[in-house]
């Protein structure tokens, strides 16, 4: 297997603005608070500790207990759940949407790396106790992102609506989807587990929440993981002084856009609403929105005065629901967390919030980028070996990959640069010899030079495709290679599912995640499996 190890900077995959924050720029380091190291951690518990309101764990602790109540679970994750209650434990959190069937890959890899982390902490500061916590994107109204999963270039959807938060959602419809991918997947034991899995999780609970729940508890419970439903009316209580704040002042829609300032050199994440809350029922998500003195609710009849919603929130918090702008803060209140793991995407609107966490007087988490892998099986390590392949040559654009491998392998040189630099030097001469005569010469001298590098230009293409023809059949080996890991041309870990994978390495696949992926490293992982 290829040695060489690529980094996330290096890979091709992340932008220009996570690229910069992995190398601390001094650009965009005001934007977030502590960098994540072993060493930083060490203030962050302090800072936590010094501002975190100790009467919220106890409502956290009810909320999990009560959540927990008919769930079978580790003894860890129930002793993880009562340690929450003591001042010198904290959390460790990720957060996801409610993939069908943990939707991609990188599902797990986020939460391998709260897990991870959590247990370096506890190594690093052994009288203090880490937790990892998955948050459930209960209340995200996105179905059409979640609906489905890919299972070997397959997609397995779930053909139902949905208008209200996800999490509320009956697994109604959900056999059907069983039945098709049960009669995919074969019999093996590996998928007799599968099947098992899918079964118990979505055949026999009423709710999206809820199944989900049961299939991360049955893939990590082991571990500690403690799977939290912030869609609860005894911890949006705990958070109505901010939706208050946000009803009455609106001051997040300014702090986020003076932040998106400092950002004009890259691409915005998300943009913040003049009020960044949803109004939500079993089957409802709309903004709410101020018209003329009236709070309303987008898409309805519903409306209130100011005296009528402020009213509404007392008496019916779980109903206002924190957008991508203030979840964050929901979390970070709620929570004696330390540090966010998340994918690029959620690091950089993250990057957006510190200003509005300032002004709300909550300390800002440090922001971790999850782990990300390629899995390879033994056959696809030696065939990588076999056409004298390196990991960062795989990474790369499948075109760009091809002609780089038709030049290394062509027996001559394909490159013309050689032949294009004489050529501009026997130009440079007729220039001397313009400027001494006819100065209108040098046009007709400029139109021929790029006339004749043009033909060269030509040629070198040419050559290149004709070298191509006669080295098709290797080519196509190494596109075939980089397509099984690279599907449709992408991160394998945002397309496959982790049971394309799970049917060769049964229950000894998380062990192996469990063990390789390190959340403090910054290389892209290359994983063997079976």
């Amino acid at each position: 297997m290829p040695t060489d190890c690529i980094n996330y900077q290096n890979s091709g995959y992340f932008t220009a603005l996570i690229r910069d924050y992995l190398d601390q720029k001094q650009n965009i380091q005001s934007l977030y608070h502590r960098f994540p190291t072993l060493e930083n951690f060490k203030g962050q518990m302090e800072e936590k500790q010094a501002n975190f309101d100790n009467a919220h764990r106890e409502v956290l602790v009810s909320v999990l207990q009560k959540q927990y109540e008919k769930i079978s679970t580790s003894d860890l994750t129930k002793k993880n759940i009562e340690s929450l209650a003591r001042p010198n434990t904290f959390t460790i959190t990720t957060g996801h949407q409610l993939n069908l069937f943990t939707g991609p890959l990188y599902f797990l890899y986020k939460i391998i790396s709260t897990i991870n982390l959590s247990k370096e902490l506890k190594a690093k500061y052994p009288t203090c106790d880490f937790v990892p916590i998955y948050w459930m994107a209960t209340e995200d109204h996105d179905f059409e992102e979640i609906n489905y999963f890919i299972f070997k270039g397959k997609k397995f959807r779930w053909n139902t609506s949905s208008s209200g938060p996800v999490g509320r959602l009956s697994t109604k419809g959900l056999e059907d989807v069983f039945e098709v991918f049960a009669k995919e997947i074969g019999s093996s034991n590996a998928a007799n587990e599968i099947k098992t899995l899918f079964e118990e999780s979505y055949l026999h609970h009423d709710t999206l929440a809820g199944a989900t729940r049961f299939l991360a508890n049955s893939l990590f419970k082991e571990y500690g993981l403690i799977i939290l439903d912030a869609d609860t009316p005894k911890l949006k209580q705990e958070f109505i002084p901010y939706i208050k704040e946000e009803l009455l002042f609106q001051n997040a829609n300014q702090l986020v856009l003076e932040t998106t300032k400092q950002l004009h050199e890259y691409s915005i994440q998300v943009n913040p609403r003049e009020i960044n809350l949803f109004y939500i029922e079993d089957d409802l998500r709309e903004r709410i929105i101020l018209e003329n003195g009236f709070y309303k609710v987008n898409n309805t009849k519903i409306q209130f005065s100011e005296t009528e919603i402020l009213s509404e929130l007392e008496n019916h918090p779980e109903k206002f629901s924190p957008n991508v702008i203030l979840r964050p803060l929901y979390q970070e209140v709620i929570l004696p967390n330390l540090c966010y793991i998340g994918g690029g995407g959620e690091i950089a609107y993250w990057l957006e919030l510190k200003s509005l966490f300032e002004a709300s007087k909550i300390t800002f988490p440090i922001l971790l980028l999850r782990n990300s892998a390629l899995l390879i099986t033994e056959k696809q390590a030696k065939k990588t070996d076999k056409l004298m392949l390196e990991w960062k040559d795989l990474f790369s654009k499948q075109n760009d990959l091809l002609n780089e491998r038709t030049r290394t392998l062509s027996e001559f040189p394909i490159d013309l640069s050689i032949q294009k630099e004489q050529l501009k030097n026997q130009f440079s001469y007729l220039y001397s010899v313009a400027h001494q005569t006819d100065k209108s010469f040098s046009g007709a001298v400029k139109a021929q030079e790029a006339k004749q590098i043009k033909g060269l230009e030509n040629l070198e293409k040419r050559l290149l495709k004709a070298q191509k023809r006669k080295l098709h059949d290797e080519l196509e080996r190494i596109a075939e290679l980089q397509n099984e890991l690279f599907p449709n041309q992408s991160l394998q870990e945002r397309q496959s599912n982790f049971s394309e994978f799970y049917l060769e390495n049964g229950t000894k696949l998380i062990p192996i995640l469990i063990h390789k992926l390190k959340p403090l490293e910054t290389n892209f992982d290359i994983i063997g499996v079976s």
